[in-house]
C-alpha cells in the first residue's frame, strides 16, 4: 500500500496560492516567458549551462514560495521508467564523437564519456522543464491560464481556428492532471482492498506491477469519461457557446512587472545562446 501513496503527489496543474511576486505576473507574460526559457533549456549544450539553468529555476521556485522537494515528488511514480530510459541511453549511445573515452565495451553495449555527458544533460533538461512547468501551472489559476492562451491564439481566429476553444482545452487538460492522479490512487486502494493487487515480494514483482497497471487502465479510462461528461453537462447548464460575446470579469493589464520579467527571460536566453558558441563542458 505504501507504493500507492506516491500517486497523489502530482503537483503539475495544481494551483498553489502562496501570494508571491511570481503569482502577480500576468498569465500572458508567463506563457511567453515559459516558451523563452524552454528554448533556453534545449539550446544549452553543456551540463554546466544546464546546471546553472536548473539552479536558476530552483531560485525562481523559492521566489514563488514553492517547495522544490514538493515539485520533484511529481516524478516519483515515473521514476522507474526514467531510470530505465536513462540506462538505455547510457548503454546504447555509442562511442560518440572522436576523442571520447570508452569506459566499457561489451558487444553492442558501449559506455563512453559522450554517453555519460548526454545522460547528465538529459536529466538536467528534464529537471529544468519540470521546474518550468510547475512555475507556470502552480502560480496561475485555470481562468487566467485560459485567458492567456486564448489571447495568444486570438490571431488564429482570422484563419477560422477557434482560439477560445483551444485555450479552454489546454487549460482544462493541465488542471485534470492532479485530478487523474487522485482518481488513480483511489482506484488502486480500492483494488488493493479487494486483494486484486497483492503487495508480495517475489522475483516476478515486475510482472505483478505490469499486471496491476493494466488493471488500472480500464477503470481510469471510465472515470475520465465520467468526468468529461460531468464537465460537459455543467458547461451546457451554464449556456456555454464558445467564445462568442464572452468578456472577462477582471481584465488584466500589462504592468511593469510583466515587462521586467519578460526582459529577464530574454537576457537568460541571449546568455545561453552566447555560451552555446563557447567550448564549455
Amino acid at each position: 500500500m505504501a507504493s500507492l501513496e506516491s500517486l497523489r503527489s502530482v503537483s503539475i496543474g495544481e494551483y498553489l496560492p502562496t501570494g508571491s511576486v511570481v503569482h502577480r505576473i500576468d498569465a500572458r507574460a508567463k506563457l511567453l516567458i515559459s516558451l523563452i526559457l524552454g528554448v533556453a533549456i534545449f539550446a544549452a549544450n553543456g551540463y554546466l549551462v544546464n546546471l546553472a539553468l536548473v539552479l536558476l529555476l530552483v531560485a525562481f521556485l523559492k521566489l514563488a514560495r514553492l517547495s522544490p522537494r514538493f515539485v520533484a515528488s511529481t516524478v516519483k511514480p515515473a521514476l522507474p521508467l526514467i531510470l530505465l530510459l536513462t540506462l538505455m541511453q547510457l548503454l546504447f549511445y555509442g562511442e560518440g564523437p572522436a576523442g571520447s573515452t570508452v569506459y566499457l565495451r561489451w558487444g553492442a553495449l558501449v559506455i563512453s564519456s559522450a554517453g555519460v555527458r548526454m545522460v547528465v544533460i538529459s536529466l538536467l533538461r528534464f529537471g529544468g522543464l519540470l521546474a518550468l512547468v510547475s512555475l507556470l501551472t502552480n502560480t496561475t489559476t485555470t481562468s487566467a491560464l485560459h485567458h492567456g492562451v486564448e489571447w495568444w491564439l486570438r490571431p488564429l481566429t482570422a484563419v477560422g481556428l477557434p482560439g477560445h476553444e483551444l485555450g479552454m482545452v489546454m487549460a482544462i487538460a493541465l488542471r485534470f492532471l492532479p485530478i487523474l492522479g487522485e482518481e488513480l490512487e483511489a482506484i488502486s486502494h480500492a483494488q488493493a482492498a479487494r486483494t486484486l493487487v497483492a503487495e508480495r515480494r517475489s522475483r516476478w514483482q515486475f510482472i505483478r506491477r505490469a499486471r496491476r497497471t493494466a488493471n488500472l487502465i480500464v477503470p481510469l479510462f471510465v472515470s475520465t469519461l465520467r468526468h468529461a461528461d460531468e464537465m460537459a453537462f455543467a458547461m451546457q447548464a451554464r449556456c456555454y457557446q464558445g467564445g462568442r460575446g464572452r468578456t472577462q470579469l477582471n481584465v488584466r493589464r500589462w504592468q511593469v512587472l510583466d515587462t521586467l520579467s519578460l526582459a529577464l527571460a530574454v537576457i537568460i536566453l541571449m546568455t545561453v545562446l552566447i555560451l552555446h558558441r563557447l567550448p564549455l563542458p
